[in-house]
């Protein structure tokens, strides 16, 4: 018997490879009294599918992890734009030409196209970082213009935290040379036709595989499996011998409306307005009918041990020297194997999770 910890997207995945491909016996349990992790769904009295925990696109660009998908449901061809409010302005972001002719005088717009055009190519995303390397006025000022109207003060609500403590962040802060509003350029996109725990639920439909919710692994003996893929946060496997990993926590408060529709778009960010960092109006993503809608204001907030939930790894060095400590410990332990966001103290994207989780299975049986 495996034992599979977590039924987000990642252990799903190796509880299906493991069931379907290698007739192996699986126990997935999660403490949660729901499947799907993160990206648990579900319709509400008013018919609109809630994503409990934010906004959740499927996007990838990799032909095997949707091929993979693909097996467990359809899609829609929902393609995620963001808007953002910028000096009382809705807008695109990431900031693009679009962006640029938004808020800025139509002249002001047109020279710093020709600007942007004459040194760096179209359809690009160029970091703001190389702009202030320009001997160029006013390529600087657009670059101070992004970092502070869009980066400075939602990441500083976001990571509690300067921009120029979060891991590089600064350096990767783009403006697409584009028209493009999309969010995501991936090939696939999409949001699954039934929500993500029908899929999860579909991934886990299997003779081989049976379900506990509302069970910590700590009340298992672990002896008693030949393999254990542990999706969970590392530290807390190993009881915080170095200590606890920091995270971010995100707080939604939901609020239903008398109205078709709250918001212009499934998502508005709040880069310098508010306590909250963005709203998500959740109709949007599979256009559902109702005469009533519900958004959700996202909060972020320090992660706290049995207060909230782990969402965001905060990517510094002295963060990933103690997760490298528990990398070290679970090397002594052969049949124990880490994955996920949690797992691996990783930022994954769903088809990330995916894709991960199956290039573990693949180490093992192939």
């Amino acid at each position: 018997m495996i034992l599979v910890v977590g039924a987000g997207f990642s252990g799903a995945t190796i509880a299906n490879l493991l069931a379907d491909k290698s007739n192996e016996k699986v126990l997935i349990i999660d403490k949660n009294s729901h499947i799907g992790g993160s990206c648990y769904d579900y319709r509400d009295k008013n018919g609109i599918m809630i994503q409990s925990y934010g906004s959740h696109i499927f996007h990838t660009n990799s032909e095997k992890v949707w091929k993979y998908i693909r097996q467990f449901t359809d899609f829609n061809t929902y393609m995620h734009k963001v808007i953002g409010l910028l000096d009382g302005i809705e807008t695109h972001i990431p900031f693009n030409f679009n962006t640029l002719y938004d808020v800025f005088p139509k002249s002001y717009a047109e020279l710093l196209e020709h600007k942007l055009l004459d040194n760096f190519n179209i359809n690009t995303k160029v970091p703001i970082l190389e702009f202030q390397r320009q001997d160029d006025d006013d390529l600087k000022y657009l670059a101070n213009y992004v970092y502070d109207k869009i980066f400075l003060h939602y990441t500083r609500k976001q990571w509690s935290a300067s921009p120029a403590d979060v891991d590089d962040a600064v350096a990767r802060i783009p403006v697409y040379l584009s028209k493009d509003n999309r969010y995501f350029q991936d090939k696939y996109q999409g949001i699954p036709l039934n929500g993500y725990t029908q899929v999860i639920k579909n991934m886990l439909n299997h003779k081989n595989i049976k379900v506990k919710l509302n069970t910590d692994f700590k009340t298992l003996d672990l002896k008693k499996f030949d393999k254990i893929f542990y999706t969970g946060s590392i530290d807390e496997f190993f009881k915080y011998k170095f200590g606890q990993l920091p995270y971010r926590s995100v707080k939604f408060t939901l609020e239903t409306h008398n109205t078709e529709y709250y918001q212009s778009n499934a998502v508005v960010n709040y880069p310098c307005n508010y306590d909250f960092t963005r709203i998500h109006e959740y109709k949007y993503y599979l256009n559902d009918k109702s005469n009533k809608t519900v958004i959700a204001k996202e909060y972020s907030e320090d992660f706290e041990l049995g207060k909230n939930e782990r969402y965001y790894p905060i990517p510094n060095d002295e963060n990933y020297d103690l997760y490298h400590k528990y990398l070290y410990e679970a090397d002594k332990y052969k049949n124990v194997y880490f994955l996920g966001r949690l797992g691996d103290y990783k930022y994954y994207n769903m088809d990330g999770a995916i894709e991960r989780a199956i290039e573990v299975y693949e180490s093992l049986y192939y």
